[in-house]
């Protein structure tokens, strides 16, 4: 990486420091890359801050439309959906990635299961 640093670029996609960003990709850094620390793709991550200019920005430089963030446990697209950013919604769909149904609701985890079966 020729000056570029993930970990920053990641870092101000959370905070919505766009030109940081830039910076960062113009660098060379890889949008696409989930460090082992974080686990999460700064897609995924700048959309679930609420920043819509650097998830724009990310997906008009390279990001892909449709990689998942493991740590979050959702795609681009449900990430949009739950952060309530709409033009990306739209631009993902754009990008081909097809619109979740209107009303998918939240699956129930695990623990909330377990402690509903004990009575808790």
């Amino acid at each position: 990486m020729s000056g570029g640093d993930w970990k920053e670029m990641y870092l101000a996609g959370c905070a919505g420091d766009l030109g940081l960003v830039e910076f960062h990709v113009k660098a060379g850094v890889d949008v696409n890359y989930a460090h082992p620390e974080f686990l999460s793709t700064p897609l995924v991550a700048a959309i679930l801050a609420g920043q819509e200019a650097v998830a724009l920005y990310l997906l008009a430089h390279g990001a892909l439309p449709d990689l998942p963030s493991e740590f979050d446990g959702v795609t681009p697209i449900q990430a949009a959906r739950k952060a309530g950013l709409r033009a990306v919604e739209d631009r993902l769909c754009e990008l081909g990635v097809a619109r979740p149904p209107p009303q998918a609701a939240p699956r129930e985890g695990w623990l909330r299961r377990l402690l509903g079966r004990l009575g808790a």
